[in-house]
């Protein structure tokens, strides 16, 4: 939808009406496939490859280029523009330093270079920095990188602290995977200390499996220990986190959502158990992966960034229209997104009238005594800010005003279409 490009836009629910909403393909899941189908011999990925690329969430996109830069001869220097992907960086980072003898020039948006990537530099030049690793990082880019040729002599180990991210502990364990495939010995990720979103690390251990490798667990290690080619090349599913908007969508407008696993081991269909706790139900339909939404909204909810930071800012906006507070914890995680997530859910909730009490990882948030006629709100150039902003304008039926719609593209390239496909209307604001 060209107006979904224009720098502000309009958002009028007013003339809502059922309809089949399909969310895009998992990213958290299609960016673990795209590296495990290189390393096994799966490329191009089929079901990467059945979607058109303008429904590709951008995240896949970067991804998708840099593995097919590090596929590049050994001698070719590999410049890889990462935008402001998070996860796709620091995946890219570790199968650079686990290519033999590749170098690599990363480069990306100013908020990424400002996102934390220590620990996952210390743990790489601490394994192979004995055989040869160089990383250098620039004033935030680039980030310089070259491989070593050879890294069986150095202990098969990564060590990493758990507490801020989980995605470096899972960037590593697909670098295991990719060192057990060339020297047939087991590698391992040691975590230090607790893991936050540990679901995300679960997830990585998923498609780990699925693709064949045999998958060691002790208390705070993982070992990638065996390989065995799996009979098939596993198939992507619908995006939690996408569907997390789509499901209250289909519940304002009684419509349903499809593509929705409820087996899948992403951590934000804990969605479908959380809008419990305020009345509401997802109901399969008895379609494949089809549900629909049902009840009447009661009481607030509780939920925690420890475990599904990306639902958090969908929601804040469901507790802007249920009839009394409700409490986000573990919030500091939100912090370092594509923007400071925690002060984006602050904004929107006063926008829409409603207030908020932070009291360390602690966000309560009261809703409103009377809805607004209207409310604004600035995407931060953060895709879930937008999307949380749309999904509040849905739900409580009051027109929003959204600067920079267009960020939708890096997790959800059809969702203006699909709020169209249900009735919203979508024009450029003056």
């Amino acid at each position: 939808m060209s107006s979904a490009k224009a720098s502000r836009v309009l958002v009028d629910p007013s003339g809502l009406h059922a309809a089949a909403l399909t969310p895009p393909v998992s990213k958290s899941d299609a960016q673990r496939a795209l590296v495990l189908g290189h390393l096994t011999g799966s490329w191009p990925l089929p079901s990467v490859q059945a979607e058109a690329d303008e429904d590709l969430p951008a995240d896949v996109r970067v991804l998708r280029r840099g593995v097919e830069a590090l596929r590049l001869p050994p001698d070719a220097v590999r410049d890889i523009d990462c935008a402001d992907g998070g996860a796709p960086f620091r995946i890219l980072v570790t199968q650079a330093a686990v290519t033999p003898g590749a170098q690599a020039r990363f480069t990306g948006t100013p908020r990424l270079g400002e996102r934390p990537h220590g620990p996952l530099f210390t743990s790489l030049r601490e394994a192979l920095g004995p055989s040869g690793l160089t990383l250098t990082e620039g004033a935030p880019w680039p980030v310089e990188l070259r491989a070593p040729r050879d890294t069986s002599k150095v202990a098969p180990v990564f060590r990493v602290p758990g507490a801020q991210s989980s995605q470096y502990a899972s960037s590593l364990l697909l670098g295991c995977a990719a060192l057990h495939l060339r020297e047939r010995r087991p590698w391992r990720v040691e975590i230090d200390g607790p893991l936050t979103s540990a679901g995300y690390l679960e997830l990585t251990l998923t498609w780990l499996r699925r693709f064949g490798f045999d998958i060691q667990v002790a208390p705070s290690s993982y070992t990638v220990a065996g390989y065995t080619a799996p009979p098939s090349v596993p198939t992507l599913p619908g995006d939690w986190s996408s569907l997390g908007y789509l499901l209250l969508v289909a519940w304002k407008t009684g419509g349903t959502v499809v593509r929705a696993d409820t087996g899948s081991a992403h951590p934000d269909d804990a969605m479908v158990r959380l809008i419990e706790q305020v009345g509401l139900r997802a109901v399969p339909t008895g379609a494949p992966f089809t549900l629909k939404v049902e009840g009447e909204l009661a009481g607030g909810l509780r939920a925690s960034g420890e475990e599904c930071p990306d639902l958090l800012p969908t929601l804040a906006a469901l507790a802007c229209v249920l009839p009394a507070p409700s409490t986000l914890t573990e919030v500091g995680i939100l912090r370092v997104k594509e923007s400071d997530r925690l002060e984006g859910i602050r904004t929107l909730v006063k926008a829409y009238g409603g207030t908020t009490a932070l009291e360390g990882e602690r966000l309560r948030i009261e809703p409103p005594r009377t809805r607004p006629s209207g409310f604004e709100m600035s995407s931060q150039g953060d895709h879930r800010l937008a999307m949380t902003a749309a999904t509040l304008c849905v739900l409580s039926g009051t027109p929003l005003t959204l600067s920079g719609p267009e960020c939708v593209e890096k997790s959800f390239p059809g969702f203006w279409r699909q709020l169209a496909r249900a009735g919203v209307q979508i024009t450029d604001a003056p």
